[in-house]
């Protein structure tokens, strides 16, 4: 059953010289998940951050830390990242060599795991693990970069992976990253999606507007 729509700022458009206070604000205007991405130059074409910030920026916020890992090797780095305040660890599908491994990895270290789709990976790549899974991200952009255009295409797998996931009878979020605002927000949810990342449409016009942005985009998509 799709849940209550949330929202998910990403941090990686808000202004990295006061991360602090602005994932502060974000927390207070209404915002579900902090959600962080986690990029390492090789598995995507951007550098970001690692573990030591996001155990830095724990402090200034209570919701749960949704980081984004888009890294390869990923194992390596998941008991850093849990430790440093994730409570929520998404990895990609290609990400290594042993992805039931790595989703059960995630989960012995106690926090939720979640499975990330690019707009090229099929559906298929998530059902042999959807039992262990409490969150499955479809990529709406090809991950590396905020900023870019939604790719409307991945409706479809959206619906696909809402079926599969009501099939189960668990509760797993269906999130949707990449260009998400208030013109295709309606899309996502009704396509099934029930947390929105939003980076730009989120951090646009300064902390003032902060609240103002989550509220349109619940708004919009309930």
């Amino acid at each position: 059953m799709q849940q209550a729509t949330r929202i998910a700022p990403s941090i990686l458009s808000a202004d990295f010289a006061a991360l602090g206070d602005e994932i502060r604000a974000v927390s207070e205007a209404g915002a579900d998940y902090i959600h962080i991405d986690v990029m390492d130059g090789h598995f995507v074409p951007n550098l970001t951050i690692g573990p030591a910030v996001v155990a830095a920026l724990r402090p200034h916020s209570e919701l749960p830390f949704d980081v984004h890992l888009m890294i390869s090797p990923v194992d390596p780095y998941i008991p850093d990242f849990i430790k440093a305040g994730g409570d929520i660890i998404t990895v990609h599908a290609e990400a290594g060599a042993h992805l039931h491994r790595t989703i059960q990895l995630i989960k012995d270290q106690g926090a939720r795991a979640g499975l990330a789709l690019n707009p090229a990976t099929p559906v298929s790549a998530v059902e042999p693990l959807l039992e262990n899974l409490d969150l499955v991200l479809v990529m709406s952009v090809n991950p590396g970069f905020g900023g870019q255009s939604f790719i409307t295409g991945q409706l479809e797998k959206i619906s696909r992976l809402r079926v599969l996931i009501d099939a189960t009878g668990r509760t797993i979020d269906l999130q949707v990253d990449g260009g998400i605002n208030t013109n295709n927000a309606a899309e996502a949810i009704a396509a099934g999606a029930d947390v929105l990342v939003a980076g730009t449409a989120t951090f646009t016009g300064g902390v003032e507007q902060y609240a103002n942005n989550i509220k349109a985009l619940r708004a919009t998509a309930d």
